[in-house]
């Protein structure tokens, strides 16, 4: 097929233009994928941007590169094709084939006078840490007092670690996700997501399992890997353990193991630019940081703080439902969030 060669020779892939990812949004939430490209039917690709439809409560879909992705950057060649695509993306949004367009690329997008027509979106951190350094300066890099104490704290007490993609691994992240969600009076995505999504993706998803010494469940993420690129996506935890420090010790775990697998790059993935917490702890594993927003056609499609006091209202909800009406709520707005 076209693509999976395309995405192989382009540097700019990331596990969010596969297959296997575009695969886990179709199964879970019926988005189905559409490139564009100005390469023609049945030459090799020389460009491409990919998109989901995401549905909507009332009217048309909004088009999204891509749906519950950190960061897709737009594969294109040069000048020409950004504007051409970006050309057409607007013309098509204005003859009504969808509501909105929202492009979410990992860096300022530039080479075209049309994005001068396409609006700021919503802001976001994204960390990098380079893995070229030896493991050993890699760790003197993290802080000391946040992190290497957290590691080794966790490691004197006998914290254990396991990975894996099985069913047991997998409703044990579940079970975490919805303690985690629950804290932050939110709904977890459907487990049919995480449940394709290791389907789908294959040996490139791993599950880290952390447990005390007693065995108790701590901590758990999820890593996906592509290329020379490994991605931290997803991360919960039993807050009675955060002080022996179980999210640094796993994400030191996946760190080891990127390395040890030939990865130049740990992403850390993004963070909104209101959750300074999570910026800073992620400033503390000595990643690079840098900002970005998201780019949307027509210009008026996003606004900030305009949807922040119905999320206000829905968490206040949220706060009292119990766990199965919680995951259910999830499964039912999810498919509409993208």
């Amino acid at each position: 097929m076209r693509w999976p060669e395309f995405l192989r020779r382009h540097a700019g892939a990331s596990i969010f233009h596969t297959s296997g990812w575009l695969r886990a949004l179709l199964r879970t939430y019926d988005y189905e994928p559409t490139v564009f490209t100005s390469s023609r039917a049945g030459e090799a690709l020389t460009d491409g941007m990919v998109f989901c439809k995401v549905k909507s409560w009332f009217g048309k879909p909004r088009l999204v590169s891509l749906p519950f992705s950190d960061h897709v950057a737009p594969l294109v060649s040069n000048r020409d094709s950004v504007h051409a695509l970006l050309t057409f993306l607007a013309e098509s949004t204005e003859q009504g084939d969808w509501s909105s367009v929202e492009l979410r690329p990992p860096y300022v997008l530039k080479g075209s006078a049309k994005l001068a027509e396409y609006g700021e979106g919503q802001a976001f951190v994204l960390h990098t840490l380079d893995l070229e350094p030896s493991l050993e300066k890699l760790f003197r890099g993290l802080n000391k007092d946040s992190t290497q104490r957290k590691i080794l704290k966790a490691q004197r007490q006998g914290m254990k670690y396991e990975e894996g993609r099985g069913e047991r691994q997998l409703r044990e992240f579940f079970r975490l996700c919805v303690m985690t969600r629950r804290r932050k009076a939110l709904p977890p995505p459907p487990f049919e997501w995480f449940r394709n999504l290791l389907r789908c993706v294959g040996e490139n998803a791993k599950i880290r399992i952390a447990k005390t010494s007693k065995g108790e469940l701590a901590g758990a993420i999820v890593t996906l890997h592509f290329k020379d690129v490994a991605l931290f996506k997803y991360g919960c935890s039993d807050a009675r353990f955060h002080k022996v420090g179980t999210m640094p010790f796993l994400l030191w775990k996946a760190i080891e193991d990127a390395k040890s697998s030939g990865a130049r790059q740990f992403d850390f993935g993004r963070s909104e630019m209101k959750n300074s917490g999570l910026i800073r702890f992620k400033d503390h594993f000595g990643a690079q940081r840098s900002n970005f927003s998201h780019k949307v056609y027509p210009a008026t499609a996003w606004e900030p703080g305009a949807d922040s006091w119905k999320l206000e209202v829905a968490k206040k909800v949220f706060a009292h439902l119990p766990d199965r009406a919680l995951v259910a709520a999830g499964k039912l707005l999810y498919p509409h969030i993208g």
